[in-house]
């Protein structure tokens, strides 16, 4: 019994001086103890102020400085250097706030707190993994659930996250709240690389191609996507309304309509004498089944009830897959059997991710790319200040809008771009703003233009440009290669979360670099000593 009321005294001596002296750290790092933490609502926090017995500090945070570390430790530093500076600290939460907070009651279950949802977000996008992989990392990686405060101690019970908590929860940002992340993300970085620097820029500006996720889009295949969604919506109805006739068959429907649409690729792709009358022939077998689908889909309409509103969402999803259902159709029977020529505008290159633009950059490889174009815009640091996804326009007509806004920003010495940004227009408002424009011209020049182009700094400068592509690259490395998420809102912030992820990088690369050299400098005064 004795024994017993000693270890319960000790616990609870070891309990306060540890919270004594989490709160001790919380006042040097942070200037404010649990006491004065702001409390976003009952529902969510900023994140977790009364520490747990156990729980491991998020400001010890173990980073690694081996340069062969990977990508995670540099996202790490520079996350654990907002976290504890109130500046950067303050202005993420305010975004974070403002975005998932807005609106909501504060009542209920607590949920996942705000840094740990912009933690996630960025470790997904930095790492270029899935969710499933996320999942892992965020219940096992030590220096990840730490960074997020909720990794314990040897002995202690591990807190673990589900698989679809996390989705929902790092799915709740939007492009909007990332943009202005991204800001907050830049200065940061100017801070930390600009030191007593005078704050000039050097800009450079190149476009790349992200994709989106879809199949290679032929019209016949685009018909047979429209026609199994058709029949995915009945099936939808048939599952809560058993008694809807006329379906009994429906599962033949799905293997006629594959079959044929199959044939129609098989003849399509193999040669030999007849090669245009079997194409011709495996066509209008296919049309003429997707046809009587049509038909069958216009009369069973009225027998599909509207008791509901997943009822009329149901409706809503079959008329939009039916206009597609017809829409391709019409395309198959132009194209093939009448020989007509589909004008581009015309084409649609997905039924799921409608946005999706048919990019050809005149490269060899891949000589066509299906999603959007993405112009970036990087600084001296290789920063990126600037993103804009672009839709359906060239890069001539982006600089307009980038210089508008980034010339009211920031004090620029000099720009870069390749010949795919020149036209007058753009070198005449530029010149305004800008000490050096580096925009070599489309075509032949005339003399003065020759003579700017052979000026010693604007070949020095058009040389530096190159540098962007390694920015794309390592973009490319960061998840902007194609884009796995689905809907054109869940894109735009996929972008946004990748450029953030990219300059949180780059920025703790800098932080570690930094403490290296601060580390070295001390070793070598020590054996001087």
């Amino acid at each position: 019994m004795l024994i017993t009321c000693l270890n319960i005294a000790l616990f609870s001596l070891g309990y306060y001086a540890e919270n004594a002296d989490i709160q001790r750290i919380k006042q040097k790092r942070f200037g404010y103890s649990d006491y004065h933490i702001k409390q976003v609502s009952n529902m969510r926090k900023r994140f977790e102020q009364q520490m747990v017995l156990g729980r491991l500090p998020i400001g010890e945070t173990p980073i690694p400085t081996k340069k062969r570390s990977g990508a995670l430790p540099g996202l790490c530093a520079a996350l654990k250097d907002i976290f504890e500076t109130p500046k950067w600290n303050e202005r993420v939460f305010e975004i974070l706030e403002a975005k998932i907070m807005a609106g909501k009651n504060r009542t209920g279950r607590p949920g996942m707190d705000l840094w740990q949802i912009f933690v996630l977000s960025q470790v997904r996008l930095c790492q270029n993994i899935s969710y499933d992989e996320l999942h892992d990392h965020a219940n096992h990686h030590q220096m990840i659930r730490q960074l997020m405060g909720v990794e314990s101690g040897f002995g202690y019970e591990k807190y673990k996250y589900e698989y679809q908590n996390i989705i929902d929860n790092v799915s709740l940002l939007d492009d909007e709240a990332v943009r202005e992340l991204n800001h907050v993300i830049v200065e940061f970085g100017h801070d930390v690389f600009k030191k007593k620097e005078a704050a000039v820029f050097c800009f450079k500006t190149d476009s790349f191609a992200v994709e989106s996720n879809v199949h290679f889009p032929t019209d016949y295949n685009l018909l047979w996507d429209s026609a199994r969604k058709c029949l995915d919506m009945v099936d939808k109805f048939l599952k809560k309304y058993p008694e809807v006739p006329g379906w009994r068959k429906k599962g033949d429907w799905y293997r006629q309509l594959k079959n044929s649409m199959r044939a129609v690729g098989k003849a399509s792709s193999l040669g030999g004498k007849g090669k245009e009358q079997r194409v011709k022939q495996s066509v209008r077998h296919y049309l003429s089944k997707t046809r009587i689908l049509q038909d069958k889909l216009e009369r069973s309409k009225k027998y599909f009830p509207t008791r509901d509103k997943i009822d009329v969402v149901l409706h809503l999803e079959l008329d939009r897959y039916m206009d597609f259902l017809n829409k391709f159709i019409d395309l198959l029977d132009r194209r093939v059997l009448q020989g007509e020529q589909i004008p581009h505008e015309e084409k649609i290159f997905s039924i799921f991710e409608e946005y999706t633009e048919w990019i050809t950059k005149g490269k060899l490889r891949p000589n066509v790319e299906l999603g959007k174009k993405l112009a970036i815009t990087t600084d001296q640091y290789n920063l990126i200040v600037d993103y804009r996804i672009m839709v359906n326009q060239s890069d001539s007509e982006m600089v307009k809008p980038i210089a508008e806004d980034l010339t009211g920003l920031y004090n620029i010495r000099s720009w870069s771009f390749d010949k795919g940004y020149w036209h007058k227009d753009n070198m005449v408002l530029l010149e305004e703003h800008v000490d050096k424009v580096v925009m070599p011209k489309k075509g032949k020049c005339n003399k003065l233009e020759r003579e700017r182009e052979n000026d010693r700094e604007f070949k020095l400068l058009r040389n530096k440009h190159s540098a962007v592509e390694s920015n794309i690259n390592e973009l490319e490395h960061r998840g902007l290669d194609r884009c796995p998420d689905r809907g054109y809102m869940h894109f735009k912030r996929y972008i946004g979360l990748s450029v953030a992820a990219y300059n949180l990088h780059r920025i703790g690369q800098e932080l570690i670099e930094i403490r290296r050299k601060r580390e070295l400098a001390k070793q070598e005064l020590r054996a001087a000593a």
